[in-house]
Protein backbone atom coordinates (compact mmCIF):
# COMPACT_ATOMS: atom_id res chain seq x y z
CA UNK A 1 0.00 0.00 0.00
CA UNK A 2 1.53 2.90 -0.79
CA UNK A 3 2.11 6.01 1.66
CA UNK A 4 0.24 8.74 2.01
CA UNK A 5 2.43 11.47 1.38
CA UNK A 6 -0.28 14.79 0.89
CA UNK A 7 0.35 15.75 4.89
CA UNK A 8 4.32 15.86 4.11
CA UNK A 9 3.89 17.79 1.25
CA UNK A 10 1.35 20.24 2.38
CA UNK A 11 3.85 20.97 5.22
CA UNK A 12 7.29 21.15 2.92
CA UNK A 13 4.72 23.44 0.73
CA UNK A 14 4.40 25.88 3.69
CA UNK A 15 7.85 25.50 4.94
CA UNK A 16 9.09 26.29 1.61
CA UNK A 17 7.12 29.78 1.41
CA UNK A 18 7.82 31.30 4.88
CA UNK A 19 9.19 34.76 4.84
CA UNK A 20 12.46 35.38 4.73
CA UNK A 21 13.78 38.03 7.40
CA UNK A 22 16.81 39.93 7.27
CA UNK A 23 18.92 40.91 10.39
CA UNK A 24 16.98 44.26 11.57
CA UNK A 25 13.81 42.87 11.07
CA UNK A 26 14.06 39.93 13.23
CA UNK A 27 15.84 42.07 15.39
CA UNK A 28 12.39 44.10 15.91
CA UNK A 29 10.44 41.16 16.03
CA UNK A 30 13.05 39.62 18.76
CA UNK A 31 13.02 42.85 20.98
CA UNK A 32 8.71 43.30 20.33
CA UNK A 33 8.35 39.68 22.27
CA UNK A 34 10.90 39.78 24.58
CA UNK A 35 9.75 43.61 25.97
CA UNK A 36 6.20 43.71 25.10
CA UNK A 37 5.24 40.40 24.47
CA UNK A 38 3.37 40.91 20.97
CA UNK A 39 2.16 37.86 19.85
CA UNK A 40 1.94 38.93 16.43
CA UNK A 41 6.00 39.25 16.40
CA UNK A 42 6.17 35.90 18.10
CA UNK A 43 4.08 34.66 15.28
CA UNK A 44 5.88 36.43 12.30
CA UNK A 45 9.74 35.12 13.89
CA UNK A 46 8.15 31.82 14.34
CA UNK A 47 6.55 31.44 10.98
CA UNK A 48 9.49 32.48 9.06
CA UNK A 49 11.34 30.02 10.41
CA UNK A 50 9.39 26.94 9.68
CA UNK A 51 11.71 25.97 6.96
CA UNK A 52 14.46 25.87 9.57
CA UNK A 53 12.19 23.66 11.50
CA UNK A 54 10.96 20.98 8.94
CA UNK A 55 14.45 20.81 7.84
CA UNK A 56 15.68 19.53 11.01
CA UNK A 57 12.33 17.45 11.65
CA UNK A 58 12.67 15.70 8.14
CA UNK A 59 16.78 14.38 9.24
CA UNK A 60 14.40 12.49 12.14
CA UNK A 61 11.77 10.34 9.40
CA UNK A 62 14.02 7.18 9.97
CA UNK A 63 13.17 6.40 13.59
CA UNK A 64 9.71 6.12 12.09
CA UNK A 65 7.81 8.91 13.76
CA UNK A 66 5.28 10.58 11.71
CA UNK A 67 6.54 13.71 10.22
CA UNK A 68 3.85 16.13 11.04
CA UNK A 69 4.46 14.80 14.95
CA UNK A 70 7.93 16.12 13.93
CA UNK A 71 7.62 19.41 12.58
CA UNK A 72 4.94 19.79 15.52
CA UNK A 73 7.79 19.01 18.03
CA UNK A 74 10.50 21.78 15.87
CA UNK A 75 7.79 24.08 16.45
CA UNK A 76 7.99 23.94 19.79
CA UNK A 77 11.81 23.91 19.59
CA UNK A 78 11.30 27.12 18.07
CA UNK A 79 9.07 28.86 20.49
CA UNK A 80 11.01 28.24 23.43
CA UNK A 81 14.43 29.30 20.79
CA UNK A 82 12.16 32.47 21.04
CA UNK A 83 11.50 32.67 24.36
CA UNK A 84 14.77 32.75 25.33
CA UNK A 85 16.28 34.57 22.61
CA UNK A 86 18.78 37.86 23.69
CA UNK A 87 19.03 39.93 20.23
CA UNK A 88 21.23 42.16 22.35
CA UNK A 89 24.10 39.19 21.34
CA UNK A 90 24.54 40.34 17.97
CA UNK A 91 23.72 36.29 17.13
CA UNK A 92 20.94 35.26 14.26
CA UNK A 93 17.75 34.08 15.53
CA UNK A 94 18.41 30.49 13.47
CA UNK A 95 21.82 30.34 15.10
CA UNK A 96 20.71 30.19 18.33
CA UNK A 97 16.85 28.49 17.52
CA UNK A 98 18.60 25.10 15.71
CA UNK A 99 20.05 23.71 18.85
CA UNK A 100 16.60 24.31 20.89
CA UNK A 101 14.82 22.77 17.95
CA UNK A 102 17.46 19.30 17.76
CA UNK A 103 17.14 18.99 21.20
CA UNK A 104 13.53 19.25 21.63
CA UNK A 105 12.93 16.82 18.57
CA UNK A 106 15.74 14.22 19.99
CA UNK A 107 13.99 14.38 22.93
CA UNK A 108 10.55 13.38 21.37
CA UNK A 109 11.86 10.84 19.22
CA UNK A 110 13.49 8.94 22.20
CA UNK A 111 9.96 8.84 24.38
CA UNK A 112 8.18 7.68 21.42
CA UNK A 113 10.55 5.75 19.68
CA UNK A 114 9.88 2.45 22.27
CA UNK A 115 7.15 2.07 25.50
CA UNK A 116 10.76 1.22 27.15
CA UNK A 117 12.61 4.35 27.98
CA UNK A 118 16.08 3.99 26.19
CA UNK A 119 17.99 6.39 27.30
CA UNK A 120 17.64 10.21 29.18
CA UNK A 121 21.52 10.88 30.40
CA UNK A 122 23.29 13.12 27.70
CA UNK A 123 25.40 10.29 26.82
CA UNK A 124 22.73 7.96 26.31
CA UNK A 125 21.08 10.46 23.93
CA UNK A 126 24.84 10.66 22.17
CA UNK A 127 24.63 6.62 21.81
CA UNK A 128 21.41 6.48 20.66
CA UNK A 129 21.36 9.13 17.69
CA UNK A 130 25.06 8.44 16.49
CA UNK A 131 25.68 4.40 17.35
CA UNK A 132 24.04 3.20 13.64
CA UNK A 133 25.39 5.82 11.65
CA UNK A 134 29.34 4.84 13.16
CA UNK A 135 28.12 1.54 13.39
CA UNK A 136 27.47 1.26 9.47
CA UNK A 137 30.06 3.32 9.13
CA UNK A 138 32.61 0.99 10.59
CA UNK A 139 31.07 -2.01 8.71
CA UNK A 140 31.07 -0.42 5.01
CA UNK A 141 34.95 0.08 5.91
CA UNK A 142 35.69 -3.72 6.94
CA UNK A 143 33.80 -4.37 3.60
CA UNK A 144 35.96 -2.72 1.57
CA UNK A 145 38.94 -4.21 3.35
CA UNK A 146 37.87 -7.54 2.92
CA UNK A 147 38.03 -7.95 6.89
CA UNK A 148 34.74 -10.13 8.01
CA UNK A 149 34.04 -8.83 12.33
CA UNK A 150 32.70 -9.61 15.02
CA UNK A 151 29.45 -8.44 17.08
CA UNK A 152 32.19 -7.86 19.56
CA UNK A 153 34.57 -6.49 17.64
CA UNK A 154 32.14 -3.93 15.91
CA UNK A 155 30.96 -2.70 19.82
CA UNK A 156 34.35 -2.16 20.47
CA UNK A 157 35.11 -0.04 17.67
CA UNK A 158 32.06 1.77 18.35
CA UNK A 159 32.82 2.26 21.64
CA UNK A 160 36.11 4.06 20.62
CA UNK A 161 35.15 6.23 17.75
CA UNK A 162 32.37 7.30 20.06
CA UNK A 163 34.02 7.71 22.74
CA UNK A 164 31.90 5.70 25.32
CA UNK A 165 32.50 2.42 27.79
CA UNK A 166 31.94 -0.73 25.65
CA UNK A 167 29.38 -1.66 28.70
CA UNK A 168 27.11 1.38 27.54
CA UNK A 169 27.48 0.59 23.75
CA UNK A 170 26.11 -3.21 24.48
CA UNK A 171 23.35 -2.12 26.54
CA UNK A 172 22.65 0.48 23.81
CA UNK A 173 22.72 -2.39 20.87
CA UNK A 174 20.38 -4.25 22.82
CA UNK A 175 17.77 -1.78 23.53
CA UNK A 176 18.02 -0.85 19.60
CA UNK A 177 18.21 -4.40 18.30
CA UNK A 178 14.62 -4.94 20.50
CA UNK A 179 11.31 -4.13 19.87
CA UNK A 180 7.90 -3.40 21.72
CA UNK A 181 5.22 -6.62 21.82
CA UNK A 182 2.06 -6.61 22.84
CA UNK A 183 1.36 -8.72 26.16
CA UNK A 184 -1.55 -9.83 24.16
CA UNK A 185 0.02 -11.51 21.34
CA UNK A 186 0.50 -15.80 21.29
CA UNK A 187 3.68 -17.40 22.60
CA UNK A 188 3.07 -19.96 19.76
CA UNK A 189 1.56 -19.39 16.49
CA UNK A 190 -0.96 -21.48 16.95
CA UNK A 191 -4.67 -20.01 17.67
CA UNK A 192 -5.33 -21.77 21.03
CA UNK A 193 -1.68 -20.33 22.27
CA UNK A 194 -1.28 -18.58 26.11
CA UNK A 195 -0.79 -15.12 25.77
CA UNK A 196 2.53 -13.54 27.57
CA UNK A 197 -0.05 -12.09 30.08
CA UNK A 198 -0.80 -14.96 31.14
CA UNK A 199 2.57 -15.95 31.89
CA UNK A 200 3.10 -12.62 34.24
CA UNK A 201 3.41 -13.65 37.91
CA UNK A 202 0.07 -12.55 39.85
CA UNK A 203 1.51 -9.47 42.18
CA UNK A 204 -2.63 -9.74 44.27
CA UNK A 205 -2.45 -11.46 47.63
CA UNK A 206 -3.40 -15.13 47.36
CA UNK A 207 -6.58 -16.46 49.41
CA UNK A 208 -4.55 -17.52 52.53
CA UNK A 209 -2.80 -14.06 52.65
CA UNK A 210 -6.29 -12.86 52.12
CA UNK A 211 -7.45 -14.89 54.92
CA UNK A 212 -4.76 -13.68 57.14
CA UNK A 213 -5.29 -10.05 56.07
CA UNK A 214 -9.11 -9.63 57.18
CA UNK A 215 -8.28 -11.45 60.08
CA UNK A 216 -5.88 -9.04 61.72
CA UNK A 217 -7.64 -6.16 60.84
CA UNK A 218 -10.52 -7.39 62.28
CA UNK A 219 -8.76 -7.99 65.55
CA UNK A 220 -7.00 -4.28 65.34
CA UNK A 221 -10.80 -2.73 64.69
CA UNK A 222 -11.69 -4.76 68.02
CA UNK A 223 -9.02 -3.40 70.20
CA UNK A 224 -9.50 0.19 68.95
CA UNK A 225 -13.34 -0.03 69.32
CA UNK A 226 -12.66 -1.13 73.16
CA UNK A 227 -9.94 1.85 73.75
CA UNK A 228 -13.07 3.86 72.20
CA UNK A 229 -15.72 2.79 74.55
CA UNK A 230 -13.44 3.17 77.57
CA UNK A 231 -13.54 6.99 77.16
CA UNK A 232 -16.34 9.42 77.97
CA UNK A 233 -19.26 10.37 75.87
CA UNK A 234 -17.95 14.05 75.60
CA UNK A 235 -14.08 12.26 74.23
CA UNK A 236 -16.18 9.71 72.01
CA UNK A 237 -18.19 13.00 70.31
CA UNK A 238 -15.17 15.28 70.14
CA UNK A 239 -13.13 12.40 68.55
CA UNK A 240 -15.63 11.73 65.96
CA UNK A 241 -16.23 14.98 65.00
CA UNK A 242 -12.62 15.79 64.97
CA UNK A 243 -11.30 11.94 63.26
CA UNK A 244 -13.91 10.19 61.97
CA UNK A 245 -16.20 12.67 59.64
CA UNK A 246 -15.27 12.56 55.96
CA UNK A 247 -15.20 16.95 56.98
CA UNK A 248 -13.41 17.17 60.37
CA UNK A 249 -14.89 20.42 62.83
CA UNK A 250 -13.02 22.45 63.57
CA UNK A 251 -11.95 22.99 67.45
CA UNK A 252 -13.86 26.18 67.48
CA UNK A 253 -17.30 25.14 66.08
CA UNK A 254 -16.97 22.23 68.87
CA UNK A 255 -16.29 24.78 71.27
CA UNK A 256 -19.17 26.85 70.79
CA UNK A 257 -21.92 23.34 70.74
CA UNK A 258 -20.65 22.47 73.89
CA UNK A 259 -20.19 25.45 75.50
CA UNK A 260 -16.41 25.46 76.09
CA UNK A 261 -12.70 27.11 75.03
CA UNK A 262 -10.99 26.27 71.90
CA UNK A 263 -8.17 25.39 73.88
CA UNK A 264 -10.32 23.61 76.12
CA UNK A 265 -11.64 21.63 73.25
CA UNK A 266 -7.96 20.54 72.40
CA UNK A 267 -7.16 19.63 75.80
CA UNK A 268 -9.65 16.84 76.03
CA UNK A 269 -8.69 15.73 72.16
CA UNK A 270 -5.47 15.08 73.28
CA UNK A 271 -6.34 13.46 76.62
CA UNK A 272 -8.80 10.87 75.01
CA UNK A 273 -5.92 9.96 72.22
CA UNK A 274 -3.78 9.81 75.48
CA UNK A 275 -6.23 7.40 77.14
CA UNK A 276 -6.76 5.18 73.81
CA UNK A 277 -2.57 5.16 73.71
CA UNK A 278 -2.59 3.85 77.29
CA UNK A 279 -5.43 1.15 76.41
CA UNK A 280 -3.98 -0.32 73.72
CA UNK A 281 -0.15 -0.44 75.58
CA UNK A 282 -1.56 -4.13 76.08
CA UNK A 283 -1.41 -5.02 72.62
CA UNK A 284 1.43 -2.74 71.76
CA UNK A 285 3.59 -5.71 70.49
CA UNK A 286 0.46 -7.10 68.63
CA UNK A 287 -0.78 -3.57 67.05
CA UNK A 288 3.00 -2.33 65.88
CA UNK A 289 2.76 -6.21 64.20
CA UNK A 290 0.15 -5.34 62.42
CA UNK A 291 0.01 -2.15 61.46
CA UNK A 292 4.36 -2.70 59.77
Amino acid sequence: MALDTSGEAALSRHARRAEYLDAETEAALAYAWRDHRDEKALHRLITAYMRLAYSVAAKFKRYGIPMPDLVQEASLGLMKAADKFDPERGVRFSTYAIWWVKATVQDYVMRNWSMVRVGSTAAQKALFFNMRRVQAKIEQEAEKAGVQLERHQVLSLISTEIGHPLRDVEMMEGRLAGSDFSLNALQSGEEEGRAWIDALEDDSAQAEETVQIDTDHAKLRGWLAGAFEHLSQREQFILTERKLRDDPRTLEELGVELGLSKERVRQIEAAALGKMRKNLESHSKAVLELLA
